[in-house]
């Protein structure tokens, strides 16, 4: 393993484990506040630390598994672990929105009120400066690693901090200014914000388990750092795809007809280093093909590199 993966791995790490102390903290004092208040606000705050709780030992679990070098049976590595973290978390986020939803309206229908406030309030209160805490360690994290797990677990924590507020409002409005409803409302919306952040999450999960291509303006850059290399004739049957905190890419290089395989390989090593300068870190497959000189149909056979001659197939 690169010392750079190495240190990937110790990162994202340190975050999960600063996310699972931090869940387990906000878990006891969220436990103690719904007792004392018998808020479905509350309750749904309590529920979505719980599921943080049990997303972080997910996240903790699918970025160790990640950081593990490719072996015998995964060649590519283990970076998809990161996605199948991501999806266990949605999972959970899902069911526990359709359980705080069902609650709400339950309490809608029997009018309950809060018995009480101030400890709901405090504990929310408490709850937001030690988010505000975890998110910015999260954040730079991410910057280094971009891992998916961790981008999936930072979601979960910015959406606490819109849940604390909402919390706070609603046992404000419910206990002090007697608004009918004002907490199963809540809960409500507090169900459909975790609904929403689900979904997203499960979009980039789906990405990166279906090997989704790299966005247009990152293929566009790849392709403008190939096209600056004199002796590349022309690119086609471009492939990208991200595994975790992973990237891959392989395409067909056309090059003089006349090279010797020595001069081949030389080119092939030049476009290497000056691919890894770009994206660090980026493993790349190189297929050379004789100038002209293209077996693939249809999409795959199109020539990538603005300027390049029209290539016939073979």
């Amino acid at each position: 393993m690169s010392e750079a993966a190495h240190q990937r791995g110790a990162l994202n790490r340190s975050a999960a484990y600063a996310s699972i102390a931090m869940a387990l903290f906000l878990v006891t004092t969220k436990l103690w506040a719904v007792i004392q208040t018998q808020s479905t606000a509350m309750l749904g705050s309590l529920a979505d630390t719980g599921l943080d709780l049990v997303a972080s030992l997910a996240t903790l679990a699918g970025v160790w598994i990640a950081a593990q070098p490719a072996d015998a049976e995964h060649r590519f590595g283990h970076g998809k672990a990161e996605a199948l973290s991501a999806m266990f978390q949605v999972v959970l986020i899902s069911l526990s929105a359709a359980g705080l939803a069902f609650r709400a309206v339950m309490q809608l229908i029997a009018g309950e009120q809060v018995a009480s406030a101030d400890e709901g309030i405090l504990v929310s209160a408490v709850a937001f400066v030690a988010t505000l805490v975890l998110l910015w360690w999260q954040r730079r994290v991410l910057a280094r690693t971009g891992s998916l797990a961790i981008a999936t677990d930072h979601l979960h924590y910015k959406s606490d901090l819109a849940l604390n507020l909402a919390v706070i409002a609603a046992l404000v409005l419910d206990r002090y200014l007697n608004v009918p409803g004002a907490d199963p409302l809540f809960g409500l919306a507090i169900a459909g914000w975790l609904g929403w952040g689900a979904w997203r999450a499960a979009g980039e999960a789906i990405d990166h388990l279906m090997d989704r291509e790299w966005p247009e303006e990152r293929r566009a850059a790849f392709l403008e750092v190939l096209a600056r290399h004199p002796e590349l004739r022309g690119v086609h049957d471009l492939r990208t795809r991200t595994s975790g905190a992973d990237d891959f890419v392989q395409f067909h290089a056309s090059v003089d007809g006349q090279m010797t395989v020595a001069e081949a390989h030389r080119l092939m090593d030049e476009l290497e280093e000056r691919i890894e300068a770009e994206f660090p870190g980026v493993e790349v497959l190189i297929h050379p093909d004789p100038d002209g000189l293209v077996n693939e149909e249809g999409t795959a056979a199109e020539e990538l590199l603005p300027g390049a001659s029209p290539q016939r197939s073979g």
